[in-house]
Parts: structure tokens; sequence; C-alpha cells
């Protein structure tokens, strides 16, 4: 028995395919519960036409994707957080902050297509931002100390390490 599929049948098939099962499991599961239909010759017909008006909006949805994903490789954010004096953030940096930097440019992201590693210290990341299944795009993003004043403890070795140096200099011409 030939049925079309209503939605995706693990080890079955996916939804619009067009399977061969036995008349039993047909009949008693996949009609009556509305996961398939007869494919008969008037079912296939409506399929086609189906997948071809189906065919043409997610291709204006994926240029509509890629035309985003242009604007957003072109975008660079710099999110400014509270930091502990070793430059180790409080809490963490992550989809919902850079939903908001991107919302106040005018992107209307919704932060779920938003893919952060763990950003947990101050530097510079990349936020990949899924549009499509096939459009990803990449948004290079700066974490930086809140009110731009770099974290003490990362700037205290630098200072210190010429004063140790001279120490010992001074030590020997005695």
């Amino acid at each position: 028995m030939e049925i079309i599929l209503k939605e995706d049948i693990i080890g079955l098939g996916f939804k619009n395919d067009i399977v061969n099962v036995k008349s039993g499991y047909g009949r008693n599961y996949l009609i009556p519960f509305g996961k398939g239909v007869i494919a008969s010759e008037s079912a296939k017909k409506q399929l086609a036409e189906d997948l071809k008006q189906k065919a043409v909006k997610l291709a204006k949805i994926k240029a509509d994707a890629e035309a985003l994903c242009e604007k957003l490789n072109a975008v660079a954010l710099t999110i400014s957080t509270k930091v502990s004096a070793t430059g180790v953030i409080y809490g963490s940096v992550n989809s919902l902050q850079i939903a908001d930097e991107l919302q106040k440019l005018g992107f209307n992201i919704d932060r779920k297509i938003i893919i952060v590693k763990d950003v947990k210290t101050v530097g510079e990341y990349v936020a990949q931002v899924k549009l499509h299944k096939e459009v990803t795009a990449q948004v290079p993003f700066t974490v930086i100390a809140e009110g731009g004043v770099a974290p003490k403890a990362a700037e205290a070795p630098k200072a210190e390490a010429p004063a140790a140096e001279e120490a010992p200099a001074a030590e020997s011409a005695e």
C-alpha cells in the first residue's frame, strides 16, 4: 500500500515522502491518526503542486536569509560587562546579550538561533547566527570591562616585570 506521509516518522520516512507499507499498518495506524493518506493519483498531483509552491517559498526564504547574512557579517559588536580584577567575567556572555546588542543596531534576531561558545573572559569572540539550515552568519564581538577600564591584575604583572629585572642589576653593582 502506498502512503503519502503527513509528518516525519522515525524508521519510515519524512513528511511528503511516498512510502510502501503493509496494508494493516496503513489502514489501522497511519491513516486514522492523520500521519498519512493513501497515495492516489489525485493525491500525488496535489503533493507535486504543493512541493512546487513550497520550493518557491523556500527559495525566497533562503534568499532573504543570505541577504541578512551579508549584513550581519559586516557587523562588529562590543559588549561591556562586569569583570573581576583578574579579567574573568561575572557570569558569562551568552546569546541573550548578543541578541540585545543586535536589537540596538536594528536587527531583530531571535536569541535561540545564536550559537556562542563559553565566553567567560574579556577578549574577542565570534558568534554564529543560524539563519537557515544552509545559511550561517559569523558575527564577531568583543567583550570589554564595564566602563572601558581594563582589569588591574592583567596590567600589574606587565608593570612589575621591568622593575624585577632592574633590581638584580642594582644588587650586582654593589
